[in-house]
């Protein structure tokens, strides 16, 4: 232990480590690399309360930042909140840059990291820091990763909901443009609806003219869609590619048909987006005909279909056999008109463009046709 308690009174050294990497069939190569640390750094990344303590009793510099980063970036990045609490206490810059040109709440990118962003706050932490390159504020980084109680925590604290990074993302953009798995959209909604609530601006567009329906329908969540058209969205914004936000779920609807994104274009539509272009429907059919639950949405705002050959040609045998009954009604619709039902619909959503999905669910009328007017799926189309 006297040994250890030596080597530690050592405000400042230089660690060589040996690192073996395997190669091919039991041959190893040694690899010579040089880090620079601190006593002070490793006991803080590890966790190691107790020593830190002593360190910092024996007057180990806590602004010391050898390899770029402070010994409080180490104990945030890792998640020990003692070990953050210690640092602080005894002196700790809680808006110290690294020579990455971070912060340490810019660090606090987990949840287990809550704790130490606390602790940050309580010290004074610049809420609204920005990082050298990005411009991210740590908002931004809650965003980015999810963090619902740090979202939270940082606006108790006062954080700018509206700031744009160095791309023009707001913390809302950023959290909508996140690529989110089915078990990831309940929290990125919560974590939207915490902004919105907080005052986001749903228009604001990135450097790309993206805004947050944009991006929201490209992840495909559903929630966040519907939240942003009922809060105002623009349902038919064009970014700099010349695309609404129908493009962009049109894109994504073969990877992500888990997400309902059927839901999605029914939205879009009944809050008077524009449609697909009739030439273009073989195309969308075959790239989305994994989901017919799309296919019906988005076939069931036009009063003809010109159903031919390149349309069956379109959908696999594989998938047509997996939703026969689906695809034979939709086939058949080249030998039939569509019914009389459906021109009734087409004609009355052709009147109330725009207002689809104000003037319908006052209607007094049974849910049942409320819901077929909203482009409810009835798993054919006729």
């Amino acid at each position: 232990m006297s040994v250890f308690l030596q080597w530690s009174l050592v405000l400042s050294s230089e660690l060589t480590l040996c690192q073996l990497y395997s190669l091919l069939a039991g041959l190893w190569s040694l690899t010579y690399e040089q880090e620079l640390t601190t006593p002070l750094h490793i006991t803080a990344s590890r966790g190691f309360t107790d020593c830190l303590r002593l360190l910092l009793q024996r007057g180990a510099d806590v602004k010391l930042a050898p390899g770029g980063t402070t010994a409080l970036h180490e104990s945030c990045e890792n998640c020990h909140p003692e070990c953050t609490k210690l640092l602080l206490m005894h002196g700790a810059n809680p808006s110290a840059v690294s020579e990455e040109g971070l912060m340490p709440l810019h660090v606090c990118s987990s949840p287990e990291s809550l704790e130490c962003a606390k602790y940050l706050l309580q010290y004074g932490a610049a809420i609204n820091g920005c990082t050298v390159d990005e411009e991210d504020t740590p908002l931004h980084t809650a965003a980015r990763c999810g963090l619902l109680e740090h979202i939270e925590l940082y606006l108790s604290y006062g954080a700018a909901v509206n700031r744009k990074n160095q791309i023009g993302l707001t913390p809302l953009n950023t959290a909508c443009s996140q690529r989110q798995e089915v078990q990831d959209l309940e929290r990125y909604f919560k974590l939207c609806q915490m902004l919105l609530g907080a005052g986001s601006d749903i228009h604001t567009m990135d450097q790309d003219r993206h805004t947050p329906l944009h991006m929201a329908c490209k992840n495909a969540n559903p929630d966040i869609v519907d939240m942003l058209l009922a809060n105002g969205a623009y349902v038919n914004d064009m970014d700099y590619g010349g695309e609404a936000p129908m493009h962009n779920i049109l894109k994504e609807v073969c990877f992500k048909v888990s997400h309902h994104p059927e839901r999605i274009v029914r939205s879009l539509l009944n809050y008077g987006s524009i449609r697909v272009w009739p030439g273009a429907l073989p195309k969308v059919l075959a790239h989305c005909c994994v989901s017919p639950d799309t296919i019906e949405v988005l076939l069931n705002v036009y009063s003809h279909l010109k159903v031919n050959d390149t349309w069956v040609e379109s959908v696999s045998e594989e998938v047509f056999k997996e939703n026969k009954e689906f695809y034979e009604s939709l086939f058949s619709l080249a030998r039939t008109p569509r019914s009389l039902q459906h021109l009734a619909r087409c004609n009355l959503r052709t009147f109330l463009e725009g207002r689809v999905h104000k003037v319908v669910p006052k209607l007094d009328l049974p849910t049942f046709i409320k819901n077929y007017l909203l482009l409810e799926c009835r798993g054919y189309v006729h």
